[in-house]
């Protein structure tokens, strides 16, 4: 695949006069990553190139835009996951939590468009993109006092409304782009969580941590410690303990994740080969026992609580109260801006199951963060259009 020129016949400003879209290779598409530049971009770990190793039945492409991506001269990258449609030649393109782009630029088209561009020549039927920017936000303060039967996020006036978020939601719709699961605060269509809790980190010592939590959490840390719970950072080795525990825990609270012991040593494996340590799993034990195990992914300035597990019994003791204070001080000390804890559930009734994992991640005393989700479009071409039907009717019935 040959660079693609930017459309001309548009005005363009002087960092976008000559910005060409091109195949990168994982070194380019890392030293950009790793650079101030695409830093400042916050790129999640499922827009590493290592992901590409982790996603089973998925054809995977790194592209990347700038005056000279060959070169290495990018302002941003994307890793587009391809997935076949049944019977056919065609592709769903799937950019998870990406591209990595400069969102605040006023003039999407001139990568964006390059970019469906290429994927339609690439045989993509349709494409569907995870934008960065963050839409709304509510701090653990504010939704604690406002739990009630029946009540969810979307009944609360939002802490803040972030004004980028909301013009990319404008910017995209313009051009045909639908939000999955619509604008409301469910997210049954995505397949990433839109809504995230986030515990900031910049600017903050580990005495604003320790008084950011509440009581309850405060003292099952001192519990955990009285108790003897110890922390520490376990190898592959311990995979199948952690994933032992992931079923027991799915089992108890009622959800099943769908992935297999292999799918997290592929992860392990492919993402500390692209850097060291870049996923660790931390393991509380107790006289002895693993009695709960977390793992924590670290990309630039931005640390991910990934995946939780712990067994059904000792649970008194508090192990994995231990392990999020010691992973966050760990986090903290790596000098990350932020702790994301991952996907929270929109409900506040508690008599809801799922409004417990939002309780206990509450309690550390960040914010719930709504992402501006995924969106889908189909590719020009009625044939497109209508494949893109047939794909949607297929996944509801799986």
């Amino acid at each position: 695949m040959s660079a693609l020129l930017v459309p001309p016949g548009r005005r363009q400003d002087e960092r976008n006069r000559d910005l060409r879209l091109g195949p990168v290779t994982a070194e380019t598409y890392r030293a950009f990553l790793a650079s101030p530049r695409g830093a400042a971009l916050g790129a999640g770990f499922l827009q590493c190139p290592s992901w590409a190793d982790v996603k089973e039945g998925w054809q995977p492409r790194l592209l990347g835009w700038g005056p000279d991506p060959e070169a290495g001269d990018l302002t941003g990258v994307a890793l587009v996951l391809l997935r076949q449609f049944p019977g056919t030649r065609k592709y769903f393109a799937y950019l998870p939590e990406g591209p990595v782009a400069d969102w605040a630029d006023p003039g999407i088209d001139d990568w964006l468009a390059p970019l469906l561009e290429q994927l339609r020549r690439a045989g993509a039927f349709a494409v569907r993109i995870g934008p960065l920017p963050a839409y709304r936000r509510w701090d653990a303060a504010l939704l604690k006092s406002l739990t009630g039967p029946g009540r969810r996020l979307g009944d609360v006036l939002a802490s803040e409304v972030d004004p980028l978020g909301t013009a990319v939601a404008e910017r995209l719709r313009a051009r045909g782009w639908r939000r999955c699961g619509g604008d409301g605060t469910g997210d049954d269509g995505d397949a990433q969580p839109r809504h995230v809790f986030q515990v900031p980190l910049a600017g903050r010592g580990t005495e604003d941590l320790w008084s950011g939590l509440n009581q309850e959490w405060r003292r099952n840390v001192r519990r955990a410690q009285k108790e003897g719970v110890e922390v520490v950072v376990g190898s592959a080795a311990e995979l199948p303990e952690f994933y032992r525990l992931l079923r027991v825990t799915e089992e108890r609270d009622g959800f099943r994740l769908g992935r297999s012991l292999g799918y997290y040593q592929r992860q392990y494996a492919a993402l500390n080969a692209e850097e060291p340590g870049r996923m660790k799993l931390y393991l509380a034990r107790h006289r002895g026992e693993i009695l709960a195990a977390h793992t924590m992914i670290t990309v630039g300035r931005r640390v991910w609580y990934q995946t939780g597990a712990s067994a059904d019994h000792r649970r008194d003791v508090r192990p994995s109260n231990a392990l999020q204070w010691r992973m966050l001080l760990d986090a903290h000390a790596l000098g990350a801006d932020v702790y994301d804890m991952r996907g929270v559930p929109s409900t506040l009734d508690p008599d809801e199951r799922a409004y417990g994992l939002l309780r206990w991640k509450l309690g550390t005393g960040g914010q719930v963060v709504e992402t501006l989700g995924e969106w889908e479009r189909p590719l020009g071409g009625t044939a497109n259009q209508t494949l893109y039907r047939a794909f949607q009717a297929y996944l509801n019935r799986r």
